[in-house]
């Protein structure tokens, strides 16, 4: 079969073999799959004189062979796969043997995957197959930083720096869902653009003085991912009592900031990766009920991996990027 592998330094697409399912387990035929940033980061973590691993966490596809033992799933359903390994009830922090699709096992971006049935989910009807790809990191990140962590209210008002994300798409659309108002940064004034006309109320230049900017706003919950860049930043416009929730750093990780203005403003920061299952469900019906699809920017043909890599890592998309598979 063909798949997207990193191997001894290198992206290529290359013919692998064909998994078989284990005991527990469902063949799945991959129909697409959704690019996360996770799939820049992984050939680092893996190096240069690694064997070949699949990259990949999100897909949609069909079972095709089920494994000794599996009884819930039959062959010819539609299924979308759960990235978050082995985590099943909400918590506050995953189980010890939680880890992420794709590292160190074979992730998505291949014609098949052989994986735990407890991993997959039907199919949400009311998306396409390319829109369904992406259901998976971007959205369960999302919804456990926005409901589980944040624990946003109606009327409430949450910050987001950077609205072309995956996952900031997301925020925006789920956010709206419930009743909040919303407030985005983009230097991409076609970005500030787009996150408007998907709901957000405000999109500001991210170079521009956010406290001016913002100085009538009540902003109750921040969700951050960019990093050292934008945190003093973002805590600077946070209303005294408001909360800060963090689910990645794409500039620098490390972040110095001042505790006593911290402590005496009486913020709460948290820290947030991926979800529980229990989390993946409510987030599936909560796309259901308010009929939510995901923002797609573009979709590459799995021989043109390398190249929709490259447009993830320079951000240019507004949305989620979708690898055709078959």
């Amino acid at each position: 079969m063909k798949a997207v592998v990193f191997e001894k330094g290198k992206l290529l697409v290359k013919d692998v073999v064909t998994p078989k399912p284990k005991a527990g387990e469902v063949l799945v035929a991959i129909k697409a799959a959704g690019l996360n940033r996770r799939d820049l980061y992984t050939p680092g973590r893996l190096g240069n004189e690694s064997e070949a691993l699949i990259l990949g966490s999100d897909a949609v596809g069909v079972v095709e062979e089920l494994g000794e033992g599996v009884a819930n799933w039959k062959i010819g359903d539609e299924v979308i796969i759960n990235p978050s390994l082995r985590w099943y009830e909400e918590s506050d922090i995953p189980p010890e043997d939680f880890e992420i699709l794709s590292f160190p096992d074979d992730g998505t971006f291949a014609e098949k995957i052989a994986i735990s049935a407890e991993q997959l989910e039907p199919k949400p009807s009311h998306l396409s197959d390319e829109e369904a790809a992406v259901i998976g990191i971007s959205p369960l990140t999302g919804y456990r930083a926005l409901f589980t962590k944040g624990q946003i209210q109606s009327g409430q008002t949450v910050f987001i720096p950077g609205a072309g994300s995956g996952v900031a798409t997301f925020l925006i659309q789920m956010a709206k869902n419930v009743g909040a108002r919303v407030i985005v940064t983009s230097r991409s004034e076609e970005k500030r653009k787009a996150a408007l006309e998907i709901g957000a109320d405000i999109a500001i230049d991210t170079s521009s003085d956010w406290q001016k900017e913002l100085e009538h706003e009540q902003i109750d919950l921040v969700i951050e991912s960019v990093g050292r860049a934008t945190f003093n930043r973002s805590l600077a416009v946070l209303k005294k009592g408001g909360k800060i929730v963090v689910f990645g750093a794409t500039t620098e990780d490390v972040v110095d900031f001042d505790l006593r203005q911290f402590f005496y403003g009486q913020y709460t920061l948290y820290g947030t990766t991926l979800g529980s299952r229990e989390e993946f469900r409510a987030c599936i019906e909560h796309l259901k009920e308010f009929d939510t699809h995901p923002i797609l920017d573009r979709s590459f043909s799995i021989d043109e991996a390398q190249v929709a890599l490259d447009y993830l890592k320079e951000n240019h998309q507004f949305g989620k990027i979708v690898l055709t598979i078959s």
